[in-house]
């Protein structure tokens, strides 16, 4: 095909409007250092886009899913990676935390009974004293 036209494209893709947004991005992608699939010729890279669709070189499904993806602001699936990764350290942490408070409490329990027993034996050693005391008199 030595020129191309736009009657060319729009048999593969109807909607010119489309047609524009799918040649722009393939003419990015191009840019970009991505691979031709028909011969340059000396064209220009929007030229080579159109002649792509034109020849039906490419897949017009990915180049739709990559206009999309290029125009979204925020970029769901890695987001979606990110939060999973944030949610499994924070369940992480709060399971560490979880355990160093149990841990604490039982130490606590610990010390509380300690100086229940200490007091105890100490009330047992003053009664004792006492009786003996009272025995010498």
């Amino acid at each position: 095909m030595a020129r191309v036209t736009v009657e060319d494209c729009v048999l593969k893709v109807p909607n010119r409007f489309d047609l524009v947004m799918l040649a722009s991005q393939r003419a990015r992608d191009i840019a970009s250092g991505a691979p031709e699939t028909v011969a340059r010729d000396n064209d220009k890279n929007p030229v080579i886009a159109l002649r792509e669709i034109a020849d039906d070189t490419l897949k017009l499904g990915d180049l739709q899913e990559k206009l999309v993806l290029g125009l979204q602001k925020e970029k769901p699936q890695d987001d979606l990676e990110e939060d999973t990764e944030a949610l499994d350290a924070l369940k992480e942490e709060s399971a560490i935390l979880a355990t160093v408070e149990s841990l604490q409490a039982a130490a606590r329990e610990t010390k509380e009974s300690r100086e229940e027993a200490d007091a105890e034996d100490a009330a047992a050693a003053a009664a004792q004293g006492t009786a003996e005391n009272a025995g010498e008199e």
